[in-house]
């Protein structure tokens, strides 16, 4: 807020109200400063009302409403400002301008509440009738923002068009603009060709004068193309410019907007799990409107991502509600249903995959674009072949898939197309037969790709699928700092280093192969010439010097870790805590002689099977509470004894 040309221009004590309202319809539709026109009109309202001034009250109330519909998202604020406007509609001639376009901000605020349009097009029809000319610019605008279903494009572009004719009549620049948005915003929705030449008309003439609301939402779109063209550090900079530029026209979707571009740009970065705190602190958030739902759907694929299960099944709980066809199809809509895919997969859930493929399958040929151009996911196709893959429906996703690479490459984005690739590839995998070189040439495409834009490819798609099609599944296993990450079919798991992990690791990474325990635990040797393999075997430390060292750091952080749980009384992972520390000193006073020496094997390996199956056991226990799919899976495939193995199935 400029405080200084609020000093300068602040009205008198008794209320100078024709003052304040040329102030604030100037911020508002010259300038596209919606957070100073707000405090003008709201100064000339509480004027006008002392006053009894109705139409000065009706102009006031009109303004508050701002540009867009919902604009105030706090309950109590929006409350206020809706009861304003009706006390000025009682205020004024019913039949005059004022109180039609009192009517269609009424009506346009509460078909978007609802997810309907039915009360602001006969408000627009009203205004139309009225003949004047701002009256039914404003409609039209507030119209357009209420049919952002996708069934609705081609009205919506109609109603665009008629805005910048309109806008010839009423002399107020900010219609031409909000023309000229709507019409770019439309075109981009609908993936049409000439959506940027759109785009570009419209910078030109900001260019000449800024105007802070547009402004803020083309720069949202230049967000959205530049994470198309998989310039992701190029995208995170102008995401935070469109951040601060939301915040100077005083628009509260800044704050989710800029968690939607991080969130894009993370996804494809193999990222998004790091936002899960984030995201659950935005979903919170009185900035994000009713309307905003779709920010539970991309919680649900960071959760998933990251292992949480509870918290993806909990968020999409939230959005199947009384059905996924009971969600409003405002201007979110397919993004959300992006996300429900995306979560669905990494879940396995093939049934709400299946729900959302029959919901999308109108929309295959649009793009999947968040809100007014702010984030962008790629053709339809790509979440239908998702959601087919999810639902084992294999020649489905193949033949959207195809087309997905298509139309990806069409919409230049690039990050989309390496996505199509892989899952196509996955799919042609799956379908077997003579299938396998293609699958491999996609595969290999999208890898190529994947490393020149710096995007990290999930290991695998489908982990039910590929059982029922007989193709082995591996999990994946690298070391992660202090920690474990594995992956499965997208998902992933954190589990911190311990004896058990590191078996699981080896083990892992040797399919197929069959390791003796012992060594596992001592780590594998060759027999001394003259010496027989079992004499070799008996002659081995129980535990090496590495193995002592590291038993001795993870004591220390158990020690670390005790305190800390016992200082949050939290007593169940406490004692979990104290049961491995237990363990780890009992196996070190095994595995130690007189003087601290490194006791020997005896003539049997049957120490060593019992020490490897507990810490295994242990193991699995920690990757299952991390990511129940990946630790059932372990479970199923990981077997110890005297030989211990991983056969992916």
């Amino acid at each position: 807020m400029n405080v200084a040309y609020h000093l300068e221009e602040r009205p008198d004590a008794h209320g100078d109200v024709e003052s304040s309202l040329t102030a604030a319809e100037r911020a508002l539709h010259a300038e596209g400063d919606l957070q100073t026109a707000r405090w003008w009109f709201d100064l000339a309202y509480s004027a006008a009302e002392r006053l009894d001034d109705g139409p000065a009250m009706a102009r006031a109330a009109l303004g508050l409403g701002g540009v867009w519909v919902q604009e105030h998202r706090t309950a109590a604020e929006a409350a206020m400002v809706r009861a304003r406007q009706r006390r000025a509609l009682a205020a004024v001639d019913p039949a005059g301008p004022l109180a039609v376009r009192l009517r269609a901000r009424l009506c346009a605020e509460e078909d978007y509440r609802r997810g309907t349009h039915g009360t602001v097009l006969r408000a627009l029809a009203e205004a139309r009738e009225s003949g004047d000319a701002v009256a039914t610019a404003e409609a039209l605008s507030l119209a357009h923002h209420c049919l952002m279903d996708p069934r609705y494009r081609e009205l919506r572009l109609e109603l665009a068009q008629e805005l910048i004719g309109q806008a010839s009549w009423t002399g107020r620049r900010s219609d031409v603009l909000m023309g000229l948005l709507w019409r770019s915003v439309d075109l981009f929705l609908a993936a049409d060709a000439h959506a940027e030449r759109s785009l570009h008309e419209l910078r030109d003439l900001l260019a000449v004068e800024d105007h802070l609301a547009v402004g803020f939402v083309v720069s949202a779109i230049e967000v959205m193309l530049a994470v198309r063209a998989g310039r992701f550090a190029h995208a995170e900079a102008l995401a935070a410019s469109c951040a601060e530029r939301g915040h100077a026209a005083g628009d509260d979707d800044a704050v989710g907007w800029y968690g939607a571009q991080i969130a894009v740009i993370r996804w494809y970065q193999g990222r998004i799990g790091e936002l899960v705190p984030a995201l659950e602190k935005l979903v919170r958030t009185p900035a994000l409107g009713s309307a905003d739902y779709a920010y539970f759907a991309v919680l649900a694929v960071a959760a998933a991502t990251a292992g949480d299960q509870h918290l993806a099944r909990g968020m999409l709980a939230r959005l199947r509600g009384a059905g996924l066809a009971e969600l409003p199809r405002g201007r979110s809509w397919l993004a959300a249903m992006h996300g429900v895919v995306e979560a669905s997969h990494l879940l396995d859930d093939a049934g709400t995959a299946a729900q959302a493929y029959d919901l999308l399958v109108p929309f295959a040929h649009l793009p999947m674009i968040a809100s007014l151009g702010v984030a962008c996911f790629g053709s339809t196709h790509l979440t239908l072949g998702t959601a087919a893959l999810t639902a084992g429906r294999i020649d489905t996703a193949v033949e959207h898939l195809g087309q997905a690479v298509d139309g990806n490459l069409a919409l230049g984005h690039w990050p989309a197309v390496v996505l199509s690739r892989l899952r196509l590839g996955h799919a042609l995998t799956l379908r077997g037969g003579a299938h396998g070189e293609a699958a491999r040439a996609e595969l290999a495409l999208a890898e190529q790709e994947a490393a020149r834009l710096g995007m990290a490819l999930p290991a695998w798609t489908a982990p039910h699928t590929a059982r029922r099609s007989g193709g082995p599944v591996a999990v994946a296993c690298r070391r992660h700092g202090r920690q474990w990450r594995l992956e499965l079919a997208g998902r992933s798991a954190l589990v911190d280093d311990s004896v058990g992990m590191r078996h699981l690791a080896v083990l892992i990474a040797n399919p197929g192969r069959e390791i003796r325990a012992v060594d596992l635990v001592t780590g594998p040797s060759l027999p001394d010439e003259g010496v027989s393999g079992d004499e070799a075997v008996s002659a081995q430390p129980l535990l090496d010097d590495q193995a002592r060292r590291a038993y001795q750091e993870r004591l220390s952080q158990l020690e670390a870790e005790i305190e800390e749980f016992e200082s949050l009384d939290d007593a169940q992972r406490a004692a979990a805590s104290r049961a491995e520390r237990d363990w780890l000193l009992a196996e070190l006073a095994a595995a130690t002689g007189l003087g601290g020496r490194a006791r020997r094997f005896s003539d049997s390996e049957e120490r060593a099977r019992i020490a490897v199956g507990k810490a295994v056991r242990r193991a699995l226990a920690r990757v299952t509470a991390s990511s129940p799919v990946i630790g059932e899976e372990l479970r199923a495939t990981v077997h110890t004894g005297l030989r211990c193995s991983y056969h992916p199935r």
